[in-house]
């Protein structure tokens, strides 16, 4: 199967212009949408939906997409294992991560990505709420937590902890918890939903973060605004250390049961379908954010 063939009509779907597609890699309109005929005619089935004043994806087009994609990743590795990769990327990356995370570390790097590697489009998806890779036609994904996906494979990017907080002033208000029993008696927001969280202390013993029982609770789904609201003292919170170290370090938040950190270990891992070959543009980014955010994680040094 021709591999400009399926170039062509990934960027087309991701365009949904075949002219521009075609643009890209260098053809005429028309030969273009000759490619394109042949391929259906290869695949035999319409890929693409065109009328004079759109272009859409078929059902066969959707299906058809992801292993498009996949044999563009083989070819890709394949030439790299020959040591003739491209030095310059070019293509769409898409990729999938938590919008807080991406709001602090992520998004301030894409500037020097995109200058390293202009022929390169990125298709960031930010939001706490998490992306099905393979569904999604995602190349990579940041994932906050206990890596336990089988169909996922990746490269750690850093160590990650999650710690109890309160704001200074919510604590002079409802007093300093000083055991886990003393958490039933307070406000504490949850993250996403109630159900209860082990911690363990340095000393080996187990505690409980548990909303349910507590005598106030507010859930929230973003990890803004969850840090938002408990800086403004609307209760305790179990936060990741990469989120709060900066608070903590200008006093603007207190950690709570300081011994006491979150038992289960979750990690920030750079993730990708196992079936995917690793493409050069994924191998670059993930390279690209290990040595800048990995590498010396900033927030190692909170207390």
């Amino acid at each position: 199967m021709d591999i400009e063939s399926l170039r062509l009509f990934v960027l087309a779907c991701e365009t949904l212009n075949i002219s521009a597609a075609g643009r890209t890699l260098g053809m005429a309109p028309a030969v273009a949408s000759s490619r394109l005929a042949k391929l259906e005619r290869t695949v035999g089935a319409d890929l693409l939906h065109r009328s004079t004043r759109k272009v859409s994806l078929s059902l066969e087009g959707e299906d058809f997409l992801p292993y498009a994609r996949e044999m563009i990743a083989q070819e890709e590795a394949a030439l790299a294992a020959l040591g003739q990769r491209q030095t310059k990327l070019s293509g769409t990356l898409r990729f999938a991560a938590p919008s807080t995370f991406a709001q602090i570390y992520i998004a301030p790097l894409i500037p020097e990505f995109m200058d390293l590697h202009p022929n390169l489009t990125l298709d960031l998806h930010l939001s706490d709420t998490q992306f099905d890779l393979i569904e999604g036609s995602f190349d990579l994904a940041l994932r906050n937590a206990v890596l336990e996906d089988s169909s996922l494979t990746g490269r750690k990017l850093a160590d990650d902890s999650r710690i109890l907080c309160a704001s200074p002033a919510y604590l002079e208000s409802y007093g300093v918890p000083r055991t886990q029993e003393d958490l039933r008696t307070h406000r504490l927001i949850a993250f996403k939903d109630l159900d209860p969280k082990v911690l363990i202390a340095s000393d080996g013993s187990n505690a409980l973060f548990d909303p349910k029982s507590a005598a106030n609770r507010l859930i929230v789904d973003d990890g803004l605004a969850q840090k938002q609201v408990t800086l403004k003292g609307a209760g305790i919170s179990l936060n990741s250390r990469w989120s709060v170290h900066e608070e903590i370090a200008l006093k603007k938040l207190v950690r709570v049961l300081p011994s006491f950190e979150l038992a289960a270990k979750p990690a920030l891992w750079l993730v990708y379908p196992k079936s995917n070959v690793l493409s050069a543009k994924v191998r670059v980014f993930m390279d690209f954010m290990i040595e800048r955010i990995g590498k010396n994680p900033v927030w190692s040094d909170c207390p």
